[in-house]
């Protein structure tokens, strides 16, 4: 099992999971998880790396921030987290709200990140996702998107709307119990769902930051675009013209929970990339 320190940074507390020494990786989660989305990758990846797990803002055990929910705070707090664990750069591995954090950070600070792995998201408004948003996106974004409504709506259902989310995420296969808990856990309450659906509320904001950052640089380190159920390759196409070295996978029969839906195939994939010249 991962040490878990509680860490301050950018103003906030947040729990932290880090196990294994050597280079670092930074793993940064999604909605509906906490680090425990990478319980199944984590021991693997510490045979070779120091792996750092955080709770993004406002999820799992940390401060229930009042704002700093686009991408350009949450790589502040990335930052951070290294800076406080003495890290100068780290691979960055990332999934779903995790992603557009991962690659801004990728863009604005490129001495700081030595390779990149984003998962099952979109970056911003960049072009190539159209084929995805041909139905408009997911029903979820416009319901958590309306301040104030969702979490309203969801006081005393959190648990059956977590494990829609997990079901559908694993194509009905479900997560392993104690994580399925720690997650319901993680986003029980009025401000834990707030937190979450400001991820939402903060997405125009994002989407124009990416924006200007790809304006004025490239994608230079070498990133890897994993897709699966549903997103696919519409990150892959978001990449392709604006990064320099891009490798890019489909996990097929896989949801868009990687991490724990496919934990071998990813690690499969994930050993090689950030395996020490």
């Amino acid at each position: 099992m991962p040490q878990v320190r509680r860490i301050g940074i950018n103003g906030i507390e947040v729990d932290v999971a880090i196990a294994g020494s050597g280079p670092a990786v930074l793993l940064l989660h999604g909605f509906p998880h906490t680090w425990r989305l990478w319980s199944e990758i984590i021991g693997p990846l510490a045979e070779q790396h120091r792996v750092i797990a955080p709770d993004l803002r406002g999820l799992g055990a940390g401060t229930r921030a009042t704002d700093g929910y686009d991408a350009g705070t949450l790589v502040t707090d990335a930052e951070g987290i290294l800076d406080a664990l003495g890290e100068t750069e780290a691979d960055v591995v990332a999934i779903d709200a995790g992603t557009p954090v991962a690659f801004l950070l990728a863009l604005r600070r490129p001495d700081r990140v030595r390779r990149l792995v984003v998962m099952e998201s979109l970056v911003g408004s960049l072009p190539g996702a159209e084929d995805f948003l041909a139905g408009g996106p997911p029903w979820w974004f416009g319901f958590h998107a309306v301040p104030g409504l969702a979490e309203k709506v969801l006081i005393g259902h959190e648990a059956e709307y977590i494990d829609w989310f997990l079901a559908a995420g694993t194509l009905g296969r479900g997560v392993p119990p104690e994580i399925r808990d720690a997650f319901v856990d993680a986003y029980t309450g009025q401000d834990a769902l707030r937190c979450a659906f400001s991820y939402y509320r903060a997405l125009p904001v994002t989407a124009r930051q990416i924006g200007e950052a790809v304006a004025g640089s490239r994608l230079t380190i070498p990133t890897m675009a994993i897709g699966a159920h549903p997103v696919g390759r519409a990150l892959e196409r978001q990449l392709r013209p604006i990064a320099d070295d891009l490798t890019a996978h489909l996990i097929e029969d896989c949801g868009h929970i990687i991490p724990l839906d496919r934990p071998a195939e990813l690690l499969r994939l994930l050993t090689p990339f950030l395996a020490v010249p």
